[in-house]
């Protein structure tokens, strides 16, 4: 119990307000059931330490000193106290997107927890399949993140016309684990990766 509740706040600090759904389908399984974590997430809102919101028809955790800046987030606003020194999903794929959109690509984004393809980008006739994990706070929630988008990248791979590649935030762990995976198993996937700084600042490597 102790050890999913240090889960759920460091799932929280990262990626700001979630669904009981889409924090059991995170830390558990895609379609587990969802009364343990509800149950764990009441007690940390007795705790104060998250609390939980309805937006857009449902219930959301947010930690409490992250809050007003998630739930302005959640409704599509500009949050004035948005610190981007935090590489978050979402402050990844603004980057990613704006990137793209530059070099005249055609951008489809799932922000937040949205189900489906994380980034879809068009250009000629050509198409490429992003999938996006943020900085995590503790190195084996890291190594958790780099396998587990390796993992969701494969079950993309339905078009062999794509390209498809994986996007971390720029860190000396993250590009150790890139360089880590065998020459061959980056040859026969095919997958490449993209690298994104605390400036914005997008780093391309096969």
């Amino acid at each position: 119990m102790a050890n999913m509740k240090e889960r759920i706040i460091e799932l929280l600090r990262d990626s700001g307000g979630l669904s009981d759904r889409e924090i059991t389908d995170t830390l558990i399984k895609k379609g587990a059931a969802q009364q343990s974590i509800n149950q764990i997430c009441r007690d940390l809102e007795s705790q104060r330490i998250i609390i939980r919101r309805k937006l857009d028809g449902r219930i959301k955790n947010f930690l409490v000193n992250h809050t007003s800046d998630s739930i302005d987030d959640a409704h599509g606003k500009k949050s004035g106290t948005e610190d981007d020194l935090c590489l978050s999903e979402d402050v990844l794929k603004k980057h990613l997107k704006n990137w793209l959109n530059q070099n005249g690509w055609e951008v489809q984004v799932a922000w937040g927890h949205s189900q489906g393809i994380d980034i879809c980008a068009s250009k000629d006739n050509k198409r490429w399949v992003i999938e996006v994990k943020g900085e995590g706070s503790r190195q084996p929630m890291r190594v958790n993140y780099f396998l587990a988008i390796l993992g969701e990248t494969l079950q993309r791979m339905n078009d062999p016309e794509s390209d498809y590649s994986i996007a971390l935030p720029d860190l000396k762990q993250f590009r150790n684990l890139w360089e880590r995976l065998p020459t061959l198993a980056k040859q026969r996937t095919g997958i490449s990766i993209l690298f994104v700084d605390r400036s914005g600042r997008i780093t391309y490597s096969k």
